[in-house]
């Protein structure tokens, strides 16, 4: 058997910024997911007609994939290893050696070939984050932040994993943290990494940030009520929001709770009011998906102008959430 019987496995809303944390902690920098997620600048929207996930648009409520591990090293300067691999033997075999080394590994995988989730929850989708920290027999022990306790993974489904094909695919991502040179969070760091996050937000790009926001409410604007695939498309957005934005409300809780955290850090109690604003938009998403669900099962009427102007409604309450948080924090940067 090959393990870190002190590996600790710790439940986490999002498995990307759960995975880093656990990494970032077993290499000896005490963080939590929502600092983790904060400092990586992780949250985001866009509206990507382009990428398709199970057959409708990518609808994203965070930084793109991979992007959360890289940019919180970054800040950090922490050691990231990546490594990509063009088949399941390269690939098992590069995770047998490191483990065989006593090492701790993160993956990218796909969700519907990962045979421990309850099959009403798998589905096509290639960038679930997870930890394999030992090998026992053919099962890899795998710490997946999306679960309350470690869990075990045969080596066929975790290479099937490893190696879907589509959008987003692994390709067999494997990834190591090397925690030795690692910076200490600071009110700098922090500052910089919400000032990227208010900065995305506002970005010019159509289908980024804010114009996001609006460009999807315009498409909701547009659909047919009477048609049977606007219901899986509103249906859709909902999804990504709360099942691929594991976070809540589409990560504005996760997020909120990083600036609570963020504001005990000197000269930041001003974060304390804007955690509290972000929980209140937070709440207005969740109303958002609520809605939305009754119309898709048919307990209210399907609106899709209702929907978009909640969208629309959204998106002004962000664009002055952002503009005074960065208004706010170039004070108390200067």
């Amino acid at each position: 058997m090959n393990a870190h019987p002190t590996f600790p496995h710790r439940h986490a809303a999002h498995c990307e910024s759960g995975v880093i944390a656990n990494l970032m902690n077993h290499s000896g920098q005490s963080m939590s997911e929502a600092m983790a997620f904060g400092l990586a600048s992780g949250l985001s929207f866009a509206y990507l007609p382009f990428i398709k996930i199970s057959g409708a648009p990518l609808i994203a409520y965070r930084i793109m994939p991979r992007a959360i591990i890289k940019n919180l090293t970054a800040r950090l300067k922490t050691r990231a290893h990546f490594q990509t691999f063009k088949n399941p033997k390269a690939g098992q075999a590069a995770l047998d050696a490191i483990l065989a080394k006593g090492g701790v590994v993160g993956l990218q995988t796909s969700v519907y070939w990962l045979p421990y989730f309850p099959e009403d929850m798998r589905f096509h989708f290639n960038a679930h984050n997870l930890v394999v920290y030992g090998k026992d027999g053919d099962d890899y022990l795998i710490s997946d932040p999306v679960f309350e306790e470690p869990m075990r993974c045969a080596t066929a489904d975790l290479n099937r994993a490893r190696f879907a094909k589509g959008a987003l695919a692994p390709k067999g991502l494997l990834y190591e943290i090397d925690g030795s040179n690692t910076s200490t969070i600071s009110t700098a760091a922090i500052i910089k990494a919400i000032l990227k996050t208010c900065n995305s937000m506002g970005a010019p790009v159509p289908i980024a940030g804010i114009k996001g926001m609006r460009m999807l409410a315009k498409k909701v604007a547009r659909l047919d009520p009477n048609d049977p695939k606007t219901a899986l498309f509103v249906g859709h957005i909902v999804r990504m929001q709360e099942e691929i934005g594991t976070g809540g409300a589409g990560f504005r809780f996760l997020y909120a709770a990083f600036l609570q955290e963020a504001a005990a850090y000197n000269d930041l109690g001003i974060l304390e009011k804007y955690a509290d604003r972000l929980m209140s938009i937070g709440d207005d998403w969740r109303m958002f998906a609520l809605t939305t669900a009754r119309m898709v099962k048919g307990r209210e009427p399907m609106l899709p102008p209702a929907l978009a102007k909640r969208l629309n409604d959204l998106a002004n309450l962000e664009s002055v959430f952002y503009k005074d948080l960065k208004a706010d924090l170039k004070k108390v940067s200067r």
